[in-house]
């Protein structure tokens, strides 16, 4: 128990002492006032800083292997200085196309510590458009995961002409464990700075012209900051991924719990039942996925007999959590839930789980350091309640589009003072208290009779219905209207119902402006990897259908 007037007594004596500390002397040169020059770390000294002081925590685990801090720092050393060996050099590009693995993490952290860029490329993407990334980012070295090594017969060897392959190889590739082993553990002599680029993350590899997003150095790290605050990591932490570390879905995950000195367990692929028993087992803290992850988990037989209580943060983001399915995760994850709304180009917003169950359709608010407007078609700032384009700025923006100066000047919004903002092209709106609401994708609004109907107002009363697992409106041409919405839904399985009497149910909920026009029962929607709907895919396929 507190003594009596105990602090009162320490405040007094702070009271009598701080005149004196106003009061003081400046320095005249006798005696020499004591500097600390410490340049802020970047992430690959973090790294080096946990070798040093937690070497013997387990930082990496995958399957049946541990890697301890210590020799993670050493491995992300001998990475880099291998491909300096190799003549590689700052900035140099370095495609990455692994399979889940301890490999890929040593290796994208050892591409960073030589200060060259690491690309990560979509596994899911076809060979065509893998070459058409590679050739994009102008790769000197390609790195690959056996699993992928045959991808790459018939690459032409001036692309990516050094290559490295984790696993069994032949005689075209060079044995990654054999080089890694070869390289010293110490750290390279290679200046690291803040603008230094990091890595580009490609925003899409399956159609048209490939965008390349550049993030820094100092970018990555108040990422991981920023993220990191949000997302209640600290050093005790035990987090799952199980998404491929190509996407910046999974870096939330591994960014974040390496900064901060914790344990990364890397599943090969998800699978439900391999999650829940890991979460049981292993006592995770952390993980991040997509809201069809959580879909298949809540469905599958017997997942509530499973223990999930060691669970602190659950990041759901991708795609927008629909009401019921939000509320089901709410009830099974015991408060451990938050949504967040971000693009890879760099900004974010989240939602804690108290606000969550208050206000289910938003995704929250700005982290540290991001700002957001919404603007409407003239660039005028809208109002709150009033719809339109969500633009921003933060600390961890992309520096660019690679080698895209039109792309990054059609991303560019500047306000009245010249300060430059992200365009999302996503669509919302924020609440009198500053709560983000999304609306949809600007290219996916549909413009029907002169009134903008947007496909997520739609799709989240389809999701109401009980039959209903998938949703996704498009805009089909209309004679009368111009547009008009088409719905495409999976139904769960055992629930059949005609497809026009669940368009008469969700239309007796929508407004008069916002009636679907026809509705169809599909077997499955086309996703990324990450879980969002590909509704260009879908626009392809059903775009050229009329309606009276």
């Amino acid at each position: 128990m507190t003594e009596p007037g105990r602090f009162r007594h320490h405040l007094q004596d702070f009271v009598t002492v701080a005149p004196n500390f106003r009061n003081r002397k400046k320095n005249t040169g006798k005696i020499p006032m004591t500097v600390f020059p410490l340049q802020t770390p970047l992430l690959p000294d973090i790294i080096a800083l946990h070798g040093k002081w937690r070497a013997s925590d387990p930082a990496l685990i995958c399957e049946d292997r541990l890697v301890t801090w210590q020799a993670f720092a050493e491995n992300q050393n001998r990475v880099a200085h291998g491909l300096l060996a190799l003549g590689l050099k700052k900035g140099d590009r370095v495609a990455v196309v692994m399979s889940n693995s301890i490999e890929m993490v040593e290796i994208l952290f050892g591409i960073f510590r030589a200060g060259c860029v690491a690309v990560p490329l979509n596994l899911a993407v076809s060979d065509d458009h893998m070459v058409r990334m590679i050739k994009d980012c102008g790769a000197r070295a390609l790195i690959v995961t056996a699993d992928q090594a045959s991808r790459f017969a018939a690459l032409p060897h001036d692309l990516a002409p050094l290559r490295l392959c984790a696993g069994e190889v032949n005689e075209n590739w060079i044995d990654y464990a054999t080089w890694k082993e070869n390289q010293p553990s110490d750290p390279p002599d290679i200046p690291l700075a803040p603008d230094d680029p990091i890595n580009i993350i490609y925003s899409s590899g399956t159609t048209g012209t490939p965008k390349g997003i550049v993030h820094t150095q100092q970018g990555r790290l108040n990422f991981a900051q920023a993220i990191s605050l949000a997302l209640h990591y600290s050093g005790k932490i035990r987090t799952l991924v199980n998404i491929g570390l190509y996407s910046n879905i999974s870096w939330v995950s591994m960014i974040c719990t390496l900064l901060n000195g914790g344990t990364l367990i890397i599943q090969k692929k998800f699978d439900a039942l391999d999650f829940l028993t890991a979460v049981q087992e292993l006592r995770i803290t952390h993980c991040s996925m997509v809201p069809v992850q959580f879909q298949q988990i809540l469905e599958l037989k017997g997942q509530e007999k499973f223990d999930l209580s060691s669970l602190r943060a659950v990041m759901s983001c991708g795609s927008p959590l629909h009401a019921s399915l939000k509320e089901k995760l709410c009830a099974r994850l015991s408060g451990s839930l938050i949504e967040l709304y971000g693009l890879t180009e760099g900004i974010s917003t989240t939602i804690e789980p108290e606000d969550g169950l208050l206000r289910p359709a938003s995704v929250g608010k700005p982290n540290l350091s991001v700002d957001l407007k919404i603007i409407g078609p003239d660039g005028r700032e809208m109002p709150p309640g009033e719809k339109g384009e969500i633009v921003g700025r933060s600390n961890f923006l992309m520096s660019g589009y690679f080698n895209r100066k039109d792309a990054t000047e059609e991303a560019t919004w500047t306000d009245e003072a010249g300060k430059k903002w992200l365009r999302t092209g996503d669509l919302g709106h924020l609440d009198e208290e500053g709560f983000l609401y999304l609306t949809g994708r600007l290219k996916d609004m549909i413009l029907s009779g002169g009134q903008n109907i947007y496909p997520e107002d739609l799709e989240t009363v389809l999701m109401q219905h009980d039959a209903i697992s998938e949703a996704a409106v498009i805009g089909i041409k209309s004679r009368r209207w111009g547009e008009t919405p088409l719905a495409l839904v999976v139904l769960h399985k055992g629930k059949p119902v005609p497809a026009e009497d669940i368009r008469e149910w969700c239309n007796a909920r929508l407004g008069r402006q916002q009636k679907i026009s026809m509705l169809k029962i599909v077997n499955h929607l086309p996703r990324n990897p990450n879980g969002k709907i590909l509704k260009n895919i879908l626009r392809e396929k059903y775009g050229n259908i009329t309606c009276d």
